[in-house]
């Protein structure tokens, strides 16, 4: 199923419970949600992570993309 897109999709993970691959147990574990949650409750949970791998910030699913554009190019010093 490619849902009408172009681009290479990825096959659907786990990223709560005993089966979430390490990566999201990783993201989770370096920036909890709201009220200290650590759970993905969402579709479209963003984790902004800087060229050196460390986890700057966890953004919920109504945050845009282009709201956190300047922080992005903050880290990647353009």
């Amino acid at each position: 199923l490619t849902y009408g897109v172009n681009f290479d999709m990825f096959a659907k993970v786990d990223v709560n419970g005993k089966n979430e691959i390490p990566l999201y147990t990783f993201l989770k574990n370096e920036a909890a949600g709201v009220l200290g949650t650590q759970s993905i409750k969402w579709n479209f949970t963003k984790f902004l992570v800087d060229p050196y791998g460390k986890v700057i910030e966890r953004y919920g699913s109504i945050t845009k993309p282009k709201d956190i554009e300047p922080e992005i190019k903050r880290l990647l010093g353009l």
